[in-house]
């Protein structure tokens, strides 16, 4: 035998098997995929969050920053003025931990308990919570590492206009993510199943990373074997004696295989971006050695003054339209301002020049671009306002897995010439990096964001054009695997009664 004819044999054979293996798992990602284009995995997005939260009014009775310990104040740009367990808080954020102080007393509060919870819970679903919080370490919808610094949670039942469960952390009282039922009932058969999550036991689970990596490099290596076979077996010049250009006169088989030639592309491109979003051996992870965010934020300043004082922040905004809910302090470069947010996220930066206070809505570009320069040892390439999506930097639906993500505009982008070339955007409504990019996370974004999702601008700013041809290749797509997993149940019985035989 040949060496072409035992190559051409063992692709006939690795196509069978592996789609008998397969095809009943790809017909359950395509399933599933399609009902993410509607409902995503639950999340709690800024928008969400920020809505939930009572107005802070004119703050009467609200301690100053200097109520909280020192090792806290010389860190001004990891608090944050909110309101939680219904009272003015200052929550603290520093690497993976998490504290909350009262803005009242100045003194650390105590662990939540299950009826702190509940009140914070019914707050945020301005809804009743039900009596029995359940305190979780993980379950099916909180797999996400972000949550790491908020375990255990408490899960409260809430009604309201989205009944469902709400998730507390233990350490604030802040609520972190919230998973209507209807959500929870869909997801079974959308994102928890798309992404095996019922083989998932933890966040850091290597078992399941790496089961979801190798089904999908299979899967992958099934419909590249698929495409050949089906180039194979098509007659592009002439006919079979049946008439016909495939060979296949039984109707499953030659469904299989029309259906394949159409949609086998799609198929494998957006199996193999699937495999790309588990970033298989840290592929898309650049060093990042450039950024030096510590020489971002700059020295340490003191924190004294008006600045300190949220009474003071507040009556600076006089704007009746603008109703803030919540206070952010920020050092950059070594010096410090504060960012008040509203309800709908719209902000307001407030710093200290000569004495007195200034308000603004962004903060301005020369001055942005000089403290953006600390950021690194090479040198800046490139620095532009954007006022428009690109490629890279793009809002996403709620829906969509990076749809948390705050993509607001205009935004400052900084290309430099590292080896990496990283190109950094960030907030102007805030000064915090919003997104950062090497060569690697680039790779990443094409071989996973849009072959998966076509998540280009130009294709988001048509929706329901983008989201109509989505819908269709995926139901080609599951006919393609519906009818493999047909003619797979007949071979492997067809096998199963030879070996009886």
């Amino acid at each position: 035998m040949s060496l072409r004819s035992t190559a051409k044999r063992w692709t006939y054979l690795v196509h069978r098997w592996l789609g008998i293996g397969g095809c009943l798992l790809m017909l359950l990602w395509f399933v599933s995929g399609m009902v993410m284009l509607f409902i995503g995995y639950p999340k709690l997005t800024p928008g969400e969050r920020l809505a939930a939260l009572p107005l802070l009014g004119d703050a009467r009775g609200v301690l100053g920053l200097s109520a909280l310990p020192p090792a806290l104040q010389a860190a001004p740009e990891n608090v944050a003025l909110t309101t939680l367990r219904g009272e003015p808080t200052y929550v603290v954020r520093s690497g993976g931990n998490v504290g909350a102080w009262s803005a009242t007393t100045g003194h650390a509060l105590l662990p939540v308990s299950a009826q702190r919870a509940e009140a914070s819970a019914a707050q945020f679903a301005a809804g009743p919570a039900f009596i029995g919080a359940v305190r979780v370490e993980e379950d099916r919808w909180t797999h996400s590492r972000a949550l790491d610094a908020h375990r255990p949670l408490y899960r409260v039942g809430v009604g309201g206009a989205q009944p469902g469960d709400v998730y507390v952390s233990s350490r604030t009282g802040e609520v972190v993510l919230d998973a209507p039922r209807v959500q929870q009932r869909w997801n079974y058969v959308g994102a928890w199943l798309h992404w095996l999550y019922f083989l998932r036991m933890q966040s850091v689970d290597p078992v399941w990373t790496w089961g979801v990596i190798v089904l999908s490099a299979l899967c992958t290596v099934a419909a590249v074997s698929g495409i050949v076979v089906g180039l194979w077996r098509w007659r592009f010049r002439g006919h079979y004696r049946s008439g016909a250009k495939t060979p296949y006169a039984e109707p499953w088989m030659r469904w299989h295989h029309l259906v394949g030639l159409m949609a086998a592309a799609f198929v494998f491109t957006w199996i193999f971006s699937g495999l790309m979003s588990m970033n298989p051996l840290g592929i898309f992870t650049g060093t990042r050695e450039a950024m030096d965010a510590g020489r971002y934020r700059g020295g340490t300043v003191s924190v004294n003054g008006a600045l300190a004082e949220p009474a003071v922040l507040l009556a600076s905004v006089d704007d009746a339209r603008f109703r803030a809910v919540e206070i952010q302090w920020r050092r950059i470069g070594g010096e410090l301002f504060a960012v008040l947010l509203d309800g709908q996220g719209d902000t307001r930066i407030v710093s200290a020049h000569a004495g007195a206070l200034q308000v603004t809505h962004l903060l301005p570009a020369p001055w942005l671009q000089q403290k953006l320069r600390a950021m690194s040892d090479a040198p800046m390439r490139m620095f532009a306002i954007q006022h428009a999506a690109d490629a890279y930097f793009y809002p996403r639906a709620p829906e969509a897995m990076n749809g948390a993500a705050v993509r607001r505009f205009p935004v400052a982008v900084a290309d430099f010439g590292d080896a990496e070339a990283t190109r950094v955007y960030v907030d102007l409504a805030t000064g915090d990096p919003l997104l950062t990019m090497g060569h690697r996370e680039r790779a990443g974004r094409w071989l996973f964001y849009f072959l998966h999702s076509w998540d280009l601008p130009a294709m988001l700013r048509q929706g329901a054009v983008r989201l109509s041809v989505l819908l269709l290749l995926s139901l080609a797509g599951t006919a393609l695997c519906a009818t493999a997993t047909v003619i797979g149940y007949r071979r492997l019985r067809m096998t199963l009664r030879r070996q009886r035989r």
